[in-house]
């Protein structure tokens, strides 16, 4: 029952046994089914399996609410007991598990032990066999053999449903019978009938090749693919280059007044630089006039002290020509303006200086702070208004949530509700301006992620405009709950796995865990049932599960990540930044850095659109490579592979300037490493005309990569080893040397130091040693 599936083929031979088991996974929960099949059975295996039918059907019957998990394996034990008493101790050791969102749940063992009663409502997985039991065989392979049954039962308040019943169990549908002898001599009567003698043909059975054949048929499908791709591409390309990516939008800037009138001037107190934090200005004296100045034109300020304990500050202001100067717009409007460019003060009051600098920065802090929030809310796509559910239907809610990106403030962070409306979502919290709306029309894809390996449950939405949350600009919004809390054990000793007080928090990590994930399994569910109204058909919306089954290590951004394939996506929702790559505006993916005795490979993702960058996952271990290739091929995804990596903004650059030429050397066919390598073949074929006799073979695959210069993005690697080898030819350590001096003096018989000279030199061993005559000697190393 534990085995897994591989390529093998299954062994066959007369009184064979095979077991099959399938579990399935639906909306969280979980079901199982096992059968056993019989090949050319003997008398021994067709009563052993029609003992194990027997208690198995008794089993089930037993449960029924108010009884005894353990009456199940009871009733089982008594059919074998009754019916083969020597098979008892090859039964297993229990009838099964309850089943759920957990495949078994510990509490439920049908054991002889568990006297946990059975209620209505609850899920078995009940589950009975015989293990090795001996047959009378001559092949070793057949003389021990195993029986099994599964089914998912659920307990009702009457009757006892079986869910995987329509799968039979009887033994004239589990057991097969093949008379080779008869077909054999069928086979052979037809043969000589027709002139020529029975052969094997391939192509009807199994080869032994299977995995070269699935290689094949999914190279096939990708040539196929690469021809769809290259004519989607010359299509696209032949429309001309398109209006740009709209990402350079100018930003439209307003005059900063600080004050409209000199009357709004506020009367000045003293001589001194003053700080008007309602109109956002800086009042500084200037031959003899407070001259004010908005903050913004402000673009640093400091302050400094000399010998004779007099402080400077220094204000240099934002002029047009400087750059990122936020006035270069506006000059034109006033021109021949003479603009002050630094101003400097002195002053005998330390304290007074510098509560002044850290005034105007602070308060400059806080007006491009709003500023650049307007700025952002300025370039959003205009929302539709929330309708809230009101009297038409009691909004569905899920409550306690965290969200990310997290709202600005220095406050305590506090956990919100989220609610579906009419046409939208509201998340809030009790604070008043903590509240976020996410339309349905604006959302792109919708996934729920619950936790299995990772401590958060999660629901995520990725966006087709920005939304602001707090201040905030972001298309990407989630909300979780993490299921586990942080627990800390006080005494510092081990703890034993059977403690009663582990087993007991444990199991109530679980619980929770099941919980939340069934409290979020409801609320998408209800989402799910809501967004399959006709009102809501032209957005196409649906919660998406990753495919954990699926997932691959790789570094999208700075640190690794689990990123895992969905129906429609290649998402990571865990670590921030966010990963959302939605599949169908994927151009081709390049697997970079291919090759014998690598450890792992690269994947650069190329977007439909040549002015968006690439993107890339580095470090994914090779281990996954042929996992993410029949990915990539079950999703229509032509994929290349190659050795190095490749500069794609100057190939993508390349494309978009001369696309007709792009199209005319065979679109993204220069990627193809199989045809690249058949040409350098040929190449190599046709030039073994001539080949000196002074050159060694291997220097002819040394230039073999000079082609690509251009497209290989870097060639640190090569000069690292090329450093690493120099350094090993420049010399040997010092002990080297110093045993090759003692070797040479003993070869030429100087063996008539006195012992006093031996330690001196043994003490000056890293110090100056003496020559011997031969000039041949090394050059010393340099330590590093």
């Amino acid at each position: 029952p534990s085995a897994a599936s591989n390529e093998e083929n299954l062994y066959y031979d007369s009184a064979s046994v095979i077991l099959c088991a399938v579990g399935a996974r639906y909306n969280s929960y979980c079901s199982n089914i096992a059968r056993t099949f019989l090949i050319d059975a003997t008398p021994l295996q067709s009563k052993a399996y029609e003992v194990l039918l027997k208690a198995h059907e008794a089993a089930i019957g037993m449960l029924k609410p108010g009884r005894k998990c353990s009456a199940a394996y009871q009733a089982a034990l008594s059919i074998v007991e009754k019916e083969a008493p020597d098979w008892i101790p090859n039964l297993t050791k229990s009838a099964g598990t309850g089943i759920g969102l957990e495949f078994r749940e510990s509490g439920l063992n049908l054991n002889g032990k568990n006297d946990r009663l059975v209620k209505a409502g609850m899920v078995f997985n009940v589950s009975v066999g015989f293990q090795n039991l001996q047959c009378e065989s001559k092949k070793p392979k057949s003389s021990v053999f195993s029986l099994l049954l599964a089914d998912t039962v659920i307990v009702g308040e009457q009757n006892t449903e079986v869910v995987t019943g329509k799968c039979s169990k009887a033994v004239k549908d589990v057991a097969y019978s093949f008379n080779e002898d008869e077909e054999e001599e069928e086979k052979s009567v037809k043969a000589e009938a027709n002139g020529f003698e029975p052969f094997m043909s391939k192509t009807v059975l199994r080869s032994d090749n299977h995995e070269i054949s699935k290689e094949e048929l999914r190279r096939q499908h990708q040539a196929e693919l690469a021809r769809q791709k290259n004519e989607e591409t010359a299509r696209r390309l032949a429309g001309g280059p398109g209006n740009g990516d709209n990402r350079s939008v100018a930003k439209s800037s307003t005059d900063l007044i600080a004050y409209k009138n000199v009357n709004d001037l506020p009367p000045p107190r003293d001589f001194m630089i003053q700080i008007d934090q309602k109109n956002e200005a800086v009042l500084l004296p200037i031959y003899g006039s407070m001259v004010p100045f908005h903050v913004a034109t402000i673009r640093t300020v400091s302050s400094q002290q000399d010998t004779n304990r007099n402080c400077f500050i220094r204000i240099i202001f934002n002029v047009p020509g400087t750059p990122f100067s936020p006035h270069d717009l506006n000059s034109s409007k006033n021109q021949g303006v003479i603009y002050l460019k630094e101003v400097s003060f002195r002053s005998k009051d330390p304290r007074h200086i510098s509560e002044v600098v850290q005034q105007i920065k602070t308060l400059r802090r806080q007006v491009v702070a709003r500023e650049s929030e307007k700025a952002e809310r300025a370039t959003l796509v205009t929302q539709e208004k929330l309708q809230l559910a009101g009297n038409r239907f009691k909004p569905i809610r899920l409550s306690d949530l965290w969200i990310r990106p997290v709202f600005g403030g220095r406050g305590r962070k506090i956990p919100g509700t989220l609610e579906a409306h009419v046409n939208g979502f509201r998340y809030s919290t009790t604070r008043a301006d903590e509240r976020v709306d996410i339309m349905y029309g604006n959302i792109k894809h919708a996934f729920f992620q619950p936790a299995e390996k990772e401590m958060i449950t999660l629901v995520h939405f990725h966006l087709h405009n920005h939304i602001m949350v707090g201040n905030k600009k972001t298309k990407d919004v989630q909300f979780y709950v993490e299921v586990m809390d942080v627990v800390q054990t006080l005494g510092g000793g081990k703890r034993s796995a059977y403690d009663p007080d582990e087993i007991e928090e444990e199991q109530r990590e679980r619980d929770r865990k099941n919980k939340i994930n069934m409290d979020f399994q409801s609320f998408v569910n209800r989402v799910n049932d809501l967004w399959g109204q006709p009102q809501f058909n032209g957005l196409d919306l649906e919660f998406d599960q990753p495919l954990r089954e699926l997932g691959f290590h790789g570094v999208p951004y700075k640190a690794s990540a689990f990123i895992v394939p969905t129906s429609s996506c290649l998402v990571e929702l865990v670590e921030t930044p966010f990963l959302v790559v939605t599949l169908s505006e994927i151009e081709i993916v390049n697997l970079e850095r291919v090759g014998l005795g690598q450890k792992n490979f690269d994947m650069t993702i190329v977007f439909k659109d040549f002015k968006k960058d690439v993107l890339r996952i580095d470090s994914i271990p090779s281990t996954s490579l042929d996992g993410i290739k029949e990915w990539l091929d079950t999703t229509d995804i032509k994929y290349y592979e190659s050795r190095l990596n490749l500069n794609w903004r100057q190939i993508l650059k390349t494309i978009t300037d001369d696309p007709q030429s792009f199209i005319a050397n065979g679109g993204w066919e220069f990627l193809n490493l199989e045809a690249s390598d058949s040409d350098s073949e040929q190449s190599e074929e046709s030039d073994q005309g001539y080949e000196p006799s002074d050159v060694e073979p291997e220097s002819e695959s040394e230039d073999d990569d000079s082609d690509s210069e251009s497209l290989v993005e870097s060639e640190d690697e090569e000069e690292e080893e090329s450093e690493e080898d120099s350094e090993e030819e420049k010399g040997k350590t010092w002990e080297e040397l110093e045993r090759e001096a003692s070797n040479a003096d003993r070869e030429k018989g100087n063996e008539s130091d006195s012992e006093e000279d031996r330690r001196r030199r043994k003490m000056k061993a890293f110090g100056k040693s003496r020559a011997p005559p031969s000039s041949s000697i090394p050059k010393r190393s340099k330590l590093r």
